[in-house]
């Protein structure tokens, strides 16, 4: 099976059965037989197709009357070719077109017809394509968005900011690591990756962090496999030290699925006290428990739990809470390229009054004098700034109190004391805020 053929094979089931795209491809990655580089190419194309798909889609529109009414598989076809042709330089144009006109013959005669008229006009002139419309309309063709997403961007960061930010969602993501320092320290497992002839550096922020610019996958390594290390984006791994997590503490990761930040608690706490791990997906406790498993974390008890119904066993009993609360994901589209897609104006507004209610019950969980972290990995602010604004004008016995965790280009420090995370390609979009209950 060839790269490109799997590509539309995974496209499909992304894009039109719903699929999520990290799932799918590393499903797919697992079972076929290809070579590193071939391995790559699959994830460049399948990530690049998804990540541009409005470009690519307006370029098609040039060619044809009604985009709409093209057979699914067909049109995944011409995305493939026309990706390859617009933003890879090492594939030859005439190999993109040839082979989409091979694949389109397994469909029908007529389509590959089609798709060889297409293509080989769009060679001819790739830069004489009309956008139809507004600057809005440009903006969706130049960074790929859905004008929706781009005029709530605008709105609410002015013209600059959100095009800066769609630049940084476009980013293709570095992988980064959190050194586990309960099973070693973070000197020996740079020295470790570097033998490994793996290039890295040292993160951004995080004095945890390795940033991967290159090399093998990292969850078929032996330092992943022992527990050592754990891939989390450095944005994420800003999070747990801001509870500042004392030895012995009590404290709740009311949504923990995976476990990303339920480990780091765990580590920071150096495997004492007690931390209590829920999330409202059985399917997904047992993955917080392997990740614990695999950390050598001890501390940890995972349960099932709604965090939107108010739990009366919890009261009172926590010195610190983090709710990491479900978000519209628009910050992590980096990694996540299809949320472009299927995600609706709509879906923005029903999700407050969820993160309202597990903001109103992780504060009754809460002891006085705790610091409870409110985390998304979206940026918009309706979710983020203005939950914040709410909560504090409802809960008197509450107080925002100041993020700092260093200067970057990429964090900016809101009025209120909070923290909006800029993406960028080391970095996923991601907000914070730390209250305090007097």
């Amino acid at each position: 099976m060839n790269c490109r053929k799997l590509a539309v094979k995974i496209l499909n089931r992304v894009l039109n059965e719903g699929g999520y795209s990290n799932i799918v491809l590393s499903k797919e990655l697992n079972e076929v037989e290809l070579s590193d580089k071939d391995k790559a190419l699959l994830t460049e194309i399948v990530y690049g197709v998804l990540r541009r798909k409005k470009t690519l889609d307006i370029i098609i529109a040039n060619f044809i009357k009604d985009i709409n009414l093209m057979n699914k598989n067909i049109l995944n076809i011409l995305r493939v070719a026309i990706y390859q042709m617009n933003f890879l330089d090492k594939i030859p144009s005439y190999a993109a077109c040839n082979e989409a006109v091979e694949e389109a013959k397994e469909i029908s005669e007529s389509d590959s017809k089609l798709v060889n008229g297409i293509l080989r006009s769009f060679t001819k002139n790739p830069d004489d394509i009309n956008v139809p419309g507004n600057k809005i309309d440009e903006y969706a063709y130049k960074f790929s968005f859905e004008p929706w997403m781009i005029r709530l961007l605008i709105k609410q960061y002015g013209e600059n900011v959100a095009k800066k930010i769609m630049t940084g969602l476009n980013q293709i993501p570095t992988v980064s690591i959190r050194v586990n320092e309960l099973k070693s320290n973070y000197d020996d497992v740079y020295d470790e990756l570097e033998e490994m002839e793996y290039n890295i550096e040292d993160g951004s922020v995080c004095p945890e962090a390795i940033c991967i610019k290159g090399g093998k996958s990292i969850e078929n390594n032996p330092l992943f496999k022992e527990g050592k290390i754990t891939v989390q984006d450095e944005s994420a791994m800003l999070i747990a030290p801001l509870l500042e997590l004392e030895e012995g503490m009590q404290v709740i990761d009311l949504c923990s699925a995976p476990g990303g930040k339920t480990t780091h608690i765990s580590e920071i706490l150096q495997n004492t006290g007690k931390v209590l791990a829920f999330d409202v997906h059985e399917s997904k406790l047992g993955l917080i428990k392997d990740n614990c498993d695999r950390l050598g974390i001890t501390n940890v008890e995972v349960n099932i739990n709604d965090a939107t119904k108010l739990n009366a066993d919890l009261i009172s009993c926590s010195d610190r809470v983090l709710i990491d609360v479900p978000c519209s994901g628009i910050g992590i589209i980096r990694k996540k390229p299809e949320i472009k897609w299927n995600k609706k104006r709509t879906d923005l507004r029903q999700i407050i009054p969820i993160q309202r209610d597990i903001m109103e019950n992780a504060w009754q969980y809460l002891k006085r004098g705790g610091i409870m972290v409110y985390s998304t990995c979206t940026l918009n602010k309706e979710e983020n700034e203005e939950n914040i604004e709410w909560f504090l004008n409802k809960y008197k016995d509450c107080e925002i109190k100041k993020v700092f965790v260093g200067k970057q280009d990429n964090l900016v420090y809101n009025k209120d004391g909070s923290l909006t995370i800029m993406p960028n390609e080391r970095m996923d979009g991601f907000f914070v805020a730390k209250l305090q209950k007097k």
